[in-house]
């Protein structure tokens, strides 16, 4: 276990991974990386030697590395850092710990959510929402006042036709599957307020009818629908649902993302729906 070397006290690598309760793999690596190398190398037995003074060491990697510093960093300090650095150090770990814990307590959330809706239904719902952040982009956008609902695709398919045509007259490429933008609930069937909006490449010169702007990005709770139109009220359903019970708020525009067309068959549609949200105070 024990030998001498010079004077000092050594232990083989074996039984100074038992004293300093790490597995003999770790030492080797820390070795590798120059984080802690052996005082000595046996040259009979190949075994690599420590003094007992490097326990300390070891100590102060394995203390770093239970506050979650990366052995990179944990190098660093072993290098000899000023305390105002250390402190600096810690600061943006704790953050990054807060931050962490934050996460963790808005999962839990989502999954008693997701407990409550299956014992309330007593099945897996079709929808699953999820939290997202949208890129803000540049849209080509026809804004339009929908009188009833049943003239929505008279009305906005007109609308996305005028914004595709102000595209291709600029030479310029849409860049992603369309979007319709809905300034009321869904819950409202008169008077909508809605915008057809083309994703595009480019920025280009508008005109009375058709804008040409920066769309803002968001974070967005979304759902995906697969198929008719007709049936949008049950992923609307299961978003605001899910919205309140994760402790959010609807706050912006609904969009709904035309991922795929239906080419006359409404089963063949993919539909993603989008709710600005933000933390319910």
């Amino acid at each position: 276990m024990y030998g001498q070397l010079e004077g000092e006290l050594v232990i083989r690598i074996g039984d100074f991974a038992r004293i300093g309760q790490v597995s003999v793999v770790t030492l080797r690596h820390y070795d590798d990386i120059g984080l802690l190398k052996p005082s000595a190398v046996d040259v009979a037995t190949g075994y690599r030697l420590y003094e007992v003074a490097q326990l300390a060491r070891l100590n102060r990697i394995l203390a770093m590395k239970d506050l979650g510093f990366s052995l990179g960093q944990i190098e660093l300090v072993l290098e000899g850092v000023t305390p105002e650095q250390l402190r600096g150090m810690l600061t943006m770990k704790q953050a990054e710990s807060e931050r962490q814990l934050a996460d963790d307590h808005e999962r839990l959330t989502r999954i008693g959510a997701r407990l409550k809706q299956i014992e309330l239904e007593g099945e897996m719902s079709d929808y699953d929402v999820i939290l997202k952040d949208v890129p803000a982009m540049v849209v080509a956008s026809r804004r339009v006042t929908i009188p009833t609902n049943d003239q929505v695709p008279q009305i906005l398919g007109a609308a996305f036709d005028e914004a595709y045509g102000l595209v291709k007259a600029q030479g310029a490429k849409d860049v992603g599957p369309c979007i319709a933008l809905w300034y009321q609930g869904a819950d409202v069937f008169e008077s909508e307020d809605a915008e057809a909006a083309v994703p595009i490449g480019q920025q280009f010169a508008g005109t009375d009818r058709v804008k040409v702007y920066e769309l803002a990005g968001d974070q967005m709770a979304s759902v995906v629908h697969r198929g008719d139109y007709a049936n949008f009220n049950l992923a609307h359903a299961a978003i605001l649902s899910w919205i309140e019970s994760n402790g959010y708020r609807a706050s912006g525009a609904i969009r709904e993302v035309y991922l795929k067309d239906a080419h006359g068959d409404p089963a063949n549609a993919v539909t993603e729906i989008q709710y600005p949200v933000t933390r319910a105070r």
